[in-house]
């Protein structure tokens, strides 16, 4: 017999054919458990056979791997359902939005209609104003007429009523011929009215009418072709300096995916489009633009499906000439602006960099700056940077900027930390400062109180820049004038 009184005290359960043997093996064949006796009596003796508890461990992984199957879809399901609920809600809301597109193309074709039945209505008035004119023409001119007619033929029956031959003799002759030239006035269909009482206009609404029988939703699964025309907002296009903004959309309603858009400009001067911006934006600037030039835009977008037509071409003018003040935006955040941006001072004893909101890469560009205030002679430094220059040290220090630093009695000019070029001329409460950038010839210059300091500071600048300055709280600094 097999293990009576295992498992701690707990009683088995013994054979139902043998009282006194507990089940100790496994008949595949069958499918159920069977003891010792079972195998000997020969009823499962041929039967394949396998020990009990190697069966119980691997039925109970089939079974455990089998609820994990049912567990994983019972997840899925309520995953699903929850899928399922926020379809409602966006039937519901689509149904909404379709509703009131819809009402809206409704709308606007009984609003096409209605200008249109008014502009129908002026052509059959003026054709009805036009006839009663005519009429009445007629009728002014025909009453004449006869007045003149009938004025005639009273004095005719006067004259015929005289007696007196001689008399009558000597103006019957021209009075035949009077009344011969009355007659042939009525010439023929002088007599007949000019127009008619009908009107010729017939409204041709038939097929209209078999178009409106006809409104019907187009299939609503539309195959992924390129992207429709994008439409400029002109309301939104503007320029400023030499930069321009331009802003567009996709017209309502295109079903159409669209990836992104290619934004393209001339040279300012009518020549070749190149491509500015690609991206998904429908709102871009470009900097560093000719001044007083005026510029072509178009814009397209495209898809997986392929590139798509040319939006119109919106024409932008840029400034006569640079007007600019310090930039706020893209200041160190110790620096103080006043007077409109125009005036700058700093609240820290280290360097701060502003730059102006002007960005030029073209032409000849001078501007001014006037030290209002210079205290225990600070370093203030002047030039050109780049937008990303690093705005915590003197300008000069990084390699985004190209600039003059100043003492009371000496400049240096200064780029990537090289300092050059030391000039005697320093600066003090009231100097004036100018910076010549000339892109022509890429080169910088600079000038205190109207003396060239040193050679060309720097040869070969090419790029986009914005004016720049660096000071810190001892000194004062505005800007004067722009040209």
């Amino acid at each position: 017999g097999g293990g009576k009184g295992a498992g701690g005290g707990r009683k088995l359960p013994t054979c139902a054919e043998h009282d006194l043997e507990n089940y100790s093996m496994y008949c595949v064949s069958c499918r159920s458990p069977v003891c010792y006796q079972c195998l000997e009596e020969g009823k499962h003796g041929k039967h394949d056979v396998k020990a009990l508890g190697a069966m119980w461990k691997q039925h109970k992984a089939q079974l455990s791997q089998a609820l994990n199957g049912v567990s994983d879809k019972a997840k899925e399901a309520k995953e699903f359902l929850v899928q399922l609920k926020n379809l409602l809600q966006q039937i519901q809301e689509n149904g909404l939005d379709y509703e009131a597109c819809l009402v809206a193309q409704c709308d606007a074709l009984v609003d096409a209609l209605t200008r249109q039945k008014a502009k129908l209505l002026t052509k059959v008035t003026k054709e009805r104003e036009h006839k009663l004119k005519v009429v009445w023409d007629q009728i002014n001119h025909c009453t004449l007429k006869l007045r003149q007619s009938t004025g005639l033929m009273e004095y005719c029956l006067e004259v015929i009523k005289e007696n007196d031959p001689s008399g009558f003799l000597q103006i019957s002759d021209a009075l035949i011929k009077r009344v011969q030239v009355s007659q042939e006035q009525w010439v023929k269909g002088a007599l007949e009215p000019k127009v008619s009482a009908e009107f010729d206009l017939t409204l041709d609404s038939e097929p209209l009418l078999q178009s409106i029988h006809q409104l019907d939703f187009i299939q609503m699964k539309f195959p992924v072709t390129v992207p429709p025309v994008p439409l400029l907002q002109l309301e939104k296009c503007c320029t400023r300096n030499n930069s321009v903004t331009l802003a567009w959309r996709m017209p309502p309603l295109s079903h159409n995916p669209v990836e992104g858009y290619i934004l393209e400009l001339d040279d300012g001067d009518g020549g070749q489009f190149r491509e500015v911006y690609v991206g998904k934006e429908t709102l871009c600037t470009i900097d560093g633009l000719h001044f007083n030039s005026t510029y072509n835009a178009r814009v397209k977008a495209f898809n997986s499906s392929g590139v798509g037509p040319y939006s119109k071409t919106v024409i932008l003018q840029t400034s006569d000439v640079a007007w600019f003040t310090f930039d706020p935006s893209s200041a160190h955040r110790d620096i103080v602006l006043s007077n409109d941006n125009q005036t700058a001072t700093c609240n820290s004893y280290d360097d701060r960099v502003v730059l102006g909101t002007a960005a030029f890469s073209k032409g000849v560009h001078y501007w001014e700056l006037h030290v209002d205030r210079y205290d225990n002679h600070p370093d203030p430094a002047f030039g050109i940077a780049r937008i990303n220059v690093v705005k915590d040290m003197m300008l000069g220090k990084d390699d985004k900027a190209w600039a003059m630093y100043v003492d009371n009695n000496r400049s240096w000019f200064m780029h990537c930390n090289s300092h050059t070029n030391r000039t005697e001329g320093g600066v003090s409460k009231g100097a004036t400062v100018g910076v010549l950038l000339d892109l022509n010839k890429h080169n910088l210059t600079f000038y205190i109180n109207g003396q060239q300091q040193g050679p060309p500071a720097f040869e070969n600048v090419e790029g986009v820049f914005m004016p720049a300055l660096s000071l810190n709280r001892n000194v004062q600094v505005s800007l004067l004038q722009f040209s």
